[in-house]
């Protein structure tokens, strides 16, 4: 690993080493965001499905007691 950044280093490249391990990590940071998003959206649309279907079942028992 050290001959690595002792070339790199030599070469002057290590502003290149670091933009990339930049953006290594922005893009992993955007993965887990857009990941935690749409485990979001599937819990609200559990939750819509859910409220619909109670929803249903009281206009249906409020119709049948009358």
């Amino acid at each position: 690993m050290s001959d690595l950044i002792k070339m790199f280093s030599e070469r002057g490249d290590l502003a290149h080493v670091a933009l990339l391990l930049w953006a290594i990590g922005a893009s992993l940071g955007l993965w887990f965001v857009l990941r935690e998003w749409a485990a979001a959206v599937r819990r609200f649309d559990d939750f819509v499905h859910a409220l619909d279907l109670f929803n249903r079942r009281a206009r249906r028992r409020m119709h049948d007691e009358e």
